[in-house]
């Protein structure tokens, strides 16, 4: 166990993917007493959303917080949007549930999938404006932590996913 709070001991500074919000960035870490029970808390910053979030350092894990994905797993993740789309023939309903959730599930990998499997090429049909949002979603999502990792900006990260997706 102590091994496993090693990997997850945030500093100040750190940027980390919440599952269910993306990337933010630790402000700071704050103790604060709760129903008479002393707490040390990572507080998050997202500044897309304009969001702070506060997270037990003790449940960090639990929730899925996790570090910046390395370059390997970015490298998965642009071999997974070069690969070829692959829509199952279910009702939208149930497949926007299953995009929903691997955004949601914040593995950039699965994120990979949804934008690869949503993305629609100049020759194709308009997409619904359901599969718009999530497609935008998931597309905003992955150039956040390309944004973060590479240290570059978020426009920069979106271009070069929209060129790796042309090209495929």
């Amino acid at each position: 166990m102590a091994k496993n709070k090693s990997m997850l001991d945030f500093s100040t500074g750190d940027y980390v993917v919440y599952p269910k919000h993306g990337v933010g960035r630790v402000t700071e870490i704050e103790a604060q007493e709760i129903a008479g029970t002393s707490l040390e808390l990572y507080v998050v910053r997202f500044e897309k959303e304009r969001m702070t979030l506060r997270v037990p350092t003790n449940k960090a894990e639990t929730v899925g917080m996790r570090r910046l994905s390395n370059t390997a797993t970015i490298q998965e993740a642009f071999t997974t949007l070069k690969g070829k789309a692959r829509i199952k023939r279910t009702m939208w309903s149930r497949r926007a549930q299953e995009y929903e959730a691997k955004i949601n599930s914040g593995d950039i990998v699965s994120i990979a999938e949804v934008v690869r499997d949503l993305h629609r090429g100049a020759d194709q049909p308009e997409q619904s404006y359901s599969e718009r949002q999530i497609y935008e979603a998931a597309l905003g999502r992955l150039a956040r932590e390309l944004a973060a990792v590479e240290e570059i900006d978020e426009q920069s990260a979106l271009t070069r996913l929209e060129n790796v997706l042309i090209a495929a």
